[in-house]
């Protein structure tokens, strides 16, 4: 079964491709479960009318599902709360 770590690694591999940075280091990952080979992921879009959300969702369900030992990938977009870059995102943004 995929661990954690496995998950985490997997995640930072998918970008967001117009800021160009991970959906992890983004921050748009609210909750990740690991429960027998079943991945359950509550996130976020970096605003609700995202253009690339159809897109990074296929994604994340197509990495993570092709991990050893998951069986199944469930991803819940919530828009509560909003997106809020840290600090340290914000400089990397230069925001």
């Amino acid at each position: 079964m995929a661990s954690r770590d496995e998950v985490i690694e997997a995640l930072q591999q998918i970008y967001d491709p117009e800021l160009l940075i991970d959906v992890w280091t983004l921050g748009l990952i609210y909750n990740l479960d690991i429960e027998d080979g079943t991945i359950n992921i509550r996130m976020t879009f970096t605003s609700p009318m995202c253009p690339a959300g159809p897109m990074l969702l296929e994604e994340i369900k197509a990495k993570l599902g092709a991990l050893e030992g998951v069986k199944d990938v469930n991803v819940e977009v919530v828009f509560t709360p909003p997106w809020q870059p840290s600090e340290e995102l914000r400089s990397m943004l230069g925001i």
